[in-house]
């Protein structure tokens, strides 16, 4: 269970981290389409208040964790697939992404995550 917060931890706080980067780049760098930018921003800073929560939720050990870390961890997988593909492929950031995304979805249906995430009556 230990592992799996710190590796929710890690991810919330690389979306920090891309979040400030985005807000940076926006106000530095004239974009293409500034509705779109600040929409990837936007998107970008809710998804890491989402893995903020779930990190929270896990430490804690709430069952409702579970469900929601399943999905960004596909969502994750997916980008990182793409990021394996295509012109400006970026086979790096690919396996930035997949190695925890995947070690997370072990994580959370192991015995020792399931019973610390069990609802309790």
């Amino acid at each position: 269970m230990r592992l799996l917060v710190i590796l929710l931890g890690l991810e919330a706080a690389g979306l920090i981290g891309l979040s400030v980067y985005l807000v940076f780049a926006v106000l530095t760098v004239t974009p293409d389409s500034y509705p779109s930018a600040i929409g990837i921003v936007l998107l970008t800073a809710i998804a890491a208040a989402w893995l903020v929560a779930m990190t929270l939720g896990a430490h804690r050990g709430a069952s409702w964790i579970r469900g929601g870390a399943v999905t960004v961890q596909v969502l994750t997988i997916a980008i990182a697939i793409g990021s394996f593909q295509g012109l400006v492929a970026r086979p790096d950031i690919g396996w930035l992404l997949l190695t925890p995304a995947v070690a997370i979805l072990i994580l959370l249906f192991t015995r020792s995550v399931l019973d610390a995430t069990r609802h309790r009556d």
